[in-house]
């Protein structure tokens, strides 16, 4: 249900809801929140609610530091772990300047803007995300460590898989804030999830991604676990992606399928398809934003690494899975996440949109299995790789002038500089490996 101001405010009356979280996002992807009683509701619904955006990383500096979160009301949703007895429930916001002005900064602006581009040419994004995550033990103290009892694979059950009934227990609970499941399973690493959620307009899929990284931890955490969507968190395994599945319809039309072309693909979807290859690796320093997501994106672990395409075949950078007609949809394997969802969508629909404004013609599609190529197997397709580290997709990042465009110079300006130390930190730390491999040899 979404709800208008009227409507929020007389549920909280009626509901004995007595206590609001305004949630937002951050430019690296953290969801931040500022809370407030029922009784202020009303005045932050119309006139927002004052914070210091100083203390936001990315955000503003000290010399203009009072910012608005102007709470969207179609969000309201209760926290179903919270008392049953004055209620607690969550609004999703938007970040303005003290004046009410738009910031630049504010991802969810981001891809407000965008989706609106896309509207006036009538088109609607659509999305649906495959969240994967790892569920470990916690220590003495509730600290988080990379143990875990279950040895489950892929689609196991209990007793193997020993994460079933938190996941079952994060599924329930995301029904009752609005959630529409499709489907839950383990995937295929020891201690790995995934709960896939229904496929909807690309803002609420981003709301979405969001609440559920929450109450995933929320969820892990009352049942003495810890989650975690960090993308590689143990080596020798499969990593944490976070797939998007993702279509465009006009005048309710899903203008991806042609029933009439070969594999039934339009050339709307080869021209969005052949956007997405071209600005990808730019798009990688967001859609894969830690040093440590480029450790999944190695070969041997089911994740991408050549940008490629191909009809069913699972081991290029994007697929077209098997429905058709409404269902025919593009899946981009890369994304892991730990990204920010508002910022990837938006990148993603704006490199999808310029392959339709310049009539970009596609690749040949690669229909054999691309996981473990050889140097001259690689050269003989003709196959670029993604970026390999955060400073090579940085780099690719600066090359192009779609993303800058996309973002905007604030976040643009932001991003780089703070993920740049991030791997200036990385690269000048001496690490355990480099101990066990050269301290006794040398």
């Amino acid at each position: 249900m979404q709800f208008s101001k009227e409507e929020c405010l007389k549920f909280v009356q009626e509901n004995d809801v007595r206590f609001i979280r305004l949630q937002f996002t951050d430019i690296f992807g953290r969801m931040k929140n500022i809370a407030i009683t029922d009784n202020q509701l009303p005045q932050a619904l119309e006139q927002g609610v004052m914070f210091d955006g100083s203390a936001v990383p990315g955000f503003a500096g000290v010399e203009a530091s009072d910012m608005l979160l102007l709470p969207d009301p179609s969000t309201f949703a209760l926290i179903p772990w919270r008392p049953q007895q004055g209620k607690v429930a969550r609004i999703i916001c938007d970040v303005k300047n003290h004046d009410g002005s738009q910031f630049a900064g504010d991802p969810r602006y981001i891809l407000k803007r965008t989706l609106q581009k896309a509207q006036e040419k009538g088109y609607v994004f659509q999305v649906g995300p495959e969240c994967e995550f790892f569920l470990f033990h916690t220590d003495d103290v509730g600290q988080p460590t990379t143990t875990t009892h279950d040895s489950a694979g892929y689609c196991d059950l209990a007793p193997i898989d020993q994460g079933e009934n938190t996941r079952r227990e994060i599924c329930l609970v995301l029904e009752e804030m609005g959630f529409e499941i499709e489907t839950s399973h383990h995937e295929s690493a020891a201690g790995q999830h995934e709960i896939d959620f229904k496929y909807t307009d690309a803002l609420t899929a981003a709301d979405n991604i969001m609440t559920f990284k929450y109450v995933v931890k929320i969820i892990a955490q009352r049942n003495g676990l810890h989650a975690t969507f960090m993308p590689k968190p143990l080596q020798g395994v499969n990593g944490s992606g976070m797939h998007i599945n993702m279509s465009l319809a006009k005048d309710g039309v899903n203008v991806f399928n042609h029933p009439e072309t070969q594999g039934e693909l339009s050339a709307t979807a080869k021209q969005f398809i052949a956007g997405l290859l071209e600005h990808i690796k730019g798009i990688t320093a967001i859609a894969n934003p830690l040093v440590n997501s480029y450790k999944r994106l190695v070969a041997g672990y089911e994740a991408p690494v050549h940008i490629a395409w191909s009809p069913m075949n699972r081991s290029p950078l994007l697929r077209v899975p098997s429905p058709r007609g409404e269902g025919t949809r593009l899946e981009l394997r890369s994304p892991d996440p730990s990204c920010n969802p508002y910022l990837t969508l938006a990148l993603l629909l704006e490199a999808g949109l310029d392959g339709l404004n310049r009539d970009l013609q596609v690749t040949e599609p690669v229909n054999i299995n691309i996981y473990n190529l050889t140097p001259d197997e690689e050269k003989f397709l003709k196959l670029d790789r993604l970026p390999s580290n955060l400073q090579i997709a940085l780099e690719e990042m600066k090359k192009d002038p779609l993303i800058h465009a996309t973002i905007g110079e604030h976040i643009f300006t932001k991003y780089t500089i703070a993920k740049a130390q991030e791997w200036r930190d990385y690269d000048t730390t001496v690490h355990q490996w480099e101990i066990d491999h050269y301290l006794k040899n040398y």
